[in-house]
């Protein structure tokens, strides 16, 4: 079977040559870019007034700053640089939690791994707890002085027998005699 070149080719339909001799005409090019730079532009307008309208909208139902703060900025959705230390009064939210954190767990531990002031007018001071174990370890707690004789004296010697009597190792001791 032999192809001829004739049946490999399409039919020639177009009268006037084998590829359209008409071209697109440089109006038409500027005619399609002009209406997409109007479509373009009237959604850029449209765009900005709904977005104006919305903020506009936000803006009126924004609920009213508490009286306590000062130099409130006319926006709060839009915070400036070191707003919210110079106008909120304390306590203020945590920014940075880690950061305060440590220096919280920094500065507590100075205190109890350092000497230092008090109160410098009555002069208390703050040892090292290290220190002041050892110090207790050495001079025992502190002991008030028993309260005056007498009555009650003898008001709190039975206190503690009842309260003896009233332990089981006391109930114990007296069965076994």
């Amino acid at each position: 079977m032999q192809m001829t070149q004739d049946s490999r080719k399409p039919d020639q339909v177009a009268a006037h040559g084998s590829y359209e001799r008409q071209d697109l005409q440089p109006a038409g090019i500027v005619y399609f870019l002009l209406a997409l730079l109007v479509a373009t532009v009237a959604c850029i307008i449209g765009l900005r007034g709904l977005y104006t309208y919305l903020d506009h909208r936000e803006r009126s139902s924004q609920a009213p700053v508490s009286p306590l703060v000062t130099n409130v900025p006319e926006d709060t959705r839009h915070v400036s640089s070191g707003y919210p230390q110079a106008a909120f009064p304390d306590p203020k939210l945590e920014e940075d939690e880690r950061t305060q954190l440590n220096s919280i767990r920094t500065d507590e531990e100075k205190e109890l791994y350092s000497y230092g002031w008090v109160d410098e007018k009555a002069g208390t001071l703050h040892i090292p707890i290290d220190r002041a174990m050892d110090l207790i370890a050495q001079r025992g707690l502190p002991v008030r002085p028993q309260a005056g004789s007498g009555a009650s004296g003898e008001v709190s010697a039975q206190a503690q027998s009842k309260q003896a009597s009233s332990s089981p190792q006391a109930a114990g001791k007296a069965k076994k005699k």
